[in-house]
């Protein structure tokens, strides 16, 4: 296994998708076959055996991630989309996030009340999607036992705005500034 430190296989991409952003590309991480099994296995190793219920992820990377995780840990896999991509009953929350507006879904059915849900996403900026995400999970009864990121960028606010709301968050690497 690698012992790289993993923010060496993201990739920053200046001026995505506005200039003065530093994009951070997970997806460089992705295609490094020995980075990303560390990745998914260090973001489950703190909830084997620990209560979780199911495992939710966010459009789109958070997917890659997401369903990796499920399988690691033996568990259910559901996806909260973007507006309009799941068949089905759907509940939406509407949020904005560092470049305009969006709306998710998730299906009205996708779990039972009372779950304990793992929320996965590549990527914790400024909590936009994620507390959106988790909106969509406490309006279904579940219950958020940890949002886990592979990278956060602590300067953008999105980790304490979880914190606030009393979600634990779990991430396994972090670039200052952006």
């Amino acid at each position: 296994m690698t012992t790289k430190p993993l923010t060496d296989y993201i990739r920053t991409i200046p001026d995505f998708p506005l200039p003065g952003v530093q994009f951070r590309d997970v997806t460089t991480l992705f295609a490094a076959p020995e980075a990303f099994r560390r990745a998914v296995d260090e973001l489950a190793a703190p909830y084997h055996g620990d209560g979780v219920d199911i495992v939710v992820a966010m459009d789109a990377r958070g997917f890659i991630l997401g369903g990796a995780i499920a399988y690691n840990l033996g568990l259910p896999f559901v996806p909260i989309r973007k507006k309009g991509k799941l068949p089905g009953r759907t509940i939406v929350e509407a949020y904005s996030l560092e470049y305009g507006d969006a709306i998710i879904e998730i299906h009205e059915d996708a779990f039972q009340a009372g779950a304990r849900v793992l929320l996965i996403d590549d990527l914790l900026a400024t909590g936009g999607t994620a507390v959106a995400g988790v909106k969509l999970i406490e309006r279904l009864g579940g219950h958020i036992v940890a949002a886990s990121f592979v990278v956060n960028l602590p300067d953008l606010g999105g980790e304490k705005r979880l914190k606030d709301m009393g979600i634990e968050v779990h991430t396994l690497c972090a670039f200052a500034g952006d």
